[in-house]
């Protein structure tokens, strides 16, 4: 079965920019006969952690507005995971939704927020998702530091865990940071037999640089698949048939 995750650029309160782009890509990953694709944390509206801004920015995704922008993305596409800020009565989420024919099929709200993200509320449960036979779960980027979140996870049977994630950090923290990414990730695939697909962002804006990265972990902790750091992209890959899940 074949996955893709989108390397981006960054869309900050620019809607409009940002679903252009996303049906662009799903036209592109149905067209290379992917089945799931992901995009980045906060993909659709920016990460946006000042609360006004986000509170200005977030959709519900019940109402008519948010309908309307499902239906201006391609209907015959593979199913799509995908960052936003979502709004339920007074509380923020940070949310990945999976959409599958112009509709929510599922979310995961990130259970874990570091001290930049006080607007929003932490989830609290954990789903698995199945697409022909592959079941993967979501753990959005903060959250991949915490071994019970993927654990969670593998827990249900998944064999994949899909991260988007946002790493527009402040130039040397990014320098810092570079490289460590994928190492801590590869930890929760050796700790749990999951696979892993990540989908980030890339650019620079106001003294913070994003380098990703988009890549595939197997289960044993090693890359296997990675975009190049500085530029946008599709990263496709085919996983194995069984997903090769095996914890120990």
């Amino acid at each position: 079965m074949r996955i893709a995750a989108a390397q981006t650029p960054v869309f900050r309160q620019d809607v409009p920019g940002a679903l252009d782009y996303l049906a662009g890509v799903m036209e592109r990953a149905r067209f290379e006969g992917a089945s799931l694709l992901c995009l980045p944390e906060g993909f659709l509206q920016g990460y946006l952690t000042d609360a006004e801004a986000a509170q200005e920015n977030a959709l519900d995704l019940r109402s008519q507005r948010f309908l309307n922008l499902l239906d201006q993305l391609p209907e015959c596409a593979p199913t799509t995971v995908v960052g936003l800020i979502e709004a339920e009565g007074d509380d923020l989420y940070n949310t990945a939704v999976i959409i599958f024919r112009r509709s929510v099929v599922g979310l995961y709200r990130k259970r874990y927020l570091h001290g930049a993200e006080r607007c929003f509320r932490p989830g609290e449960e954990v789903g698995t998702y199945d697409v022909e036979g592959l079941r993967f779960g979501i753990n959005i980027c903060f959250d991949t530091n915490f071994a019970d979140a993927a654990l969670s996870v593998a827990q249900q049977g998944a064999s994949l865990l899909l991260c988007p994630a946002n790493n527009m950090l402040p130039r040397q923290v990014a320098i810092e940071w570079k490289d460590k990414h994928n190492a801590v990730r590869a930890q929760r695939c050796r700790e749990t037999g999951l696979w892993l697909m990540s989908a980030d962002v890339t650019g620079a804006r106001e003294g913070r640089v994003a380098w990703g990265p988009t890549a595939i972990i197997n289960p044993a902790g090693e890359v296997v698949a990675q975009l190049p750091l500085d530029a946008p992209g599709l990263l496709l890959f085919d996983m194995p048939a069984s997903g090769d899940r095996a914890l120990g």
